[in-house]
């Protein structure tokens, strides 16, 4: 079951030679120092996959070892092991490569489905030759909705309205202030189409993959899922969102020990998805102010988190 390999290449994600059923599920975990959360999230998903595929990028807490040590002999499992953190993208798409699977599940180690989520949102997958991916319900451990489950694309615009609160302003001028973070509005009662979904629970057929292409590797954190959110609709294919698929999300539990580095590669990440996709659309003074706010908004976060850690240090010696 546990077995080593090196990293594939991007291009190399053509469908393995298929011993699973018609319609069969392959779900993909990226883990990193997930801890406990990683077996707690396979135990969940066990009983809704035809195969479970843990690429591991280099963890050195012992998350790994209890998810073999609680799932012995499991013939679903399989644990990829990779040498170094070479990214979520990255190592979605070695997992990919290894997967068999007509329909492909990226959920993260921090997640948790409920019964019946995975027929679900399977079955919307499957309702119509259009629909390419699927997202769920996340919510907090409390039960409140998580932002990023379902939202809109964050042109520079939105971002902008976000930024500056003026997002308030939508109850009056809807198409002017629209706010991405589609989680403030009531939730629906069935399906509905949304621009994008969070890569932390993301099904997705493999048909539309193999036109699409795979996860873009030079993100190396965060924004990746955003990416592949429009590249599926460049190429036709809508994404729903499914409000009766419930999966609770200890959202962040992977990168709590290292918050500046989580957020240098978040928005790096930022700043590669709107060269990438808006750079021919906007002006280069419209680019340049995205990226002084986006470089603005990495210096506030460094220093929120370098003054937590020295207001820690002073308790402590204080104590």
């Amino acid at each position: 079951m546990d077995r080593k390999i090196n990293a594939l290449p991007a291009n190399n994600l053509k469908h393995p030679t298929s011993w699973l059923e018609p319609s069969s599920i392959s779900i993909i975990i990226v883990n990193y120092n997930a801890g406990t959360f990683l077996t707690a999230c396979v135990g969940t998903a066990l009983a809704h996959a035809d195969e479970i595929i843990v690429v591991d990028n280099a963890s050195s807490d012992s998350s790994l070892a209890l998810c073999i040590h609680s799932f012995p002999n499991q013939a679903k499992l399989k644990i990829i092991r990779h040498a170094v953190n070479a990214g979520f993208a990255t190592a979605c798409n070695i997992g990919m490569a290894q997967a068999h699977g007509d329909t492909l599940f990226f959920l993260n180690p921090d997640c948790q489905l409920s019964a019946d989520a995975v027929e679900q949102m399977q079955s919307v997958l499957q309702s119509g030759p259009s629909i390419g991916m699927v997202g769920g319900l996340l919510t907090y451990p409390n039960g409140t909705e998580q932002g990023g489950g379902r939202r809109a694309m964050p042109t520079p615009w939105r971002a902008f309205v976000r930024a500056f609160g003026l997002y308030r302003l939508a109850p009056y001028f809807p198409k002017l202030f629209f706010d991405f973070h589609l989680h403030t509005q009531a939730l629906p009662l069935v399906p509905i189409e949304v621009e994008a979904i969070s890569g932390a629970c993301m099904l997705v057929k493999r048909q539309a993959v193999d036109q699409v292409g795979p996860w873009d590797e030079g993100y190396f954190l965060h924004c990746e899922d955003l990416d592949w959110c429009m590249r599926f609709q460049q190429k036709g294919y809508r994404i729903l969102f499914v409000p009766t698929a419930h999966i609770i999300h200890a959202q962040g539990a992977c990168g709590q020990s290292r918050p500046i580095f989580v957020a240098w590669h978040k928005h790096k990440g930022m700043m590669r998805f709107y060269k990438k996709f808006y750079r021919t659309h906007y002006s280069f003074v419209v680019m340049w102010i995205i990226a002084c706010g986006i470089a603005l908004r990495f210096g506030l976060v460094v220093l929120y988190h370098t003054l937590r850690h020295i207001i820690r240090l002073l308790k402590i010696n204080h104590a």
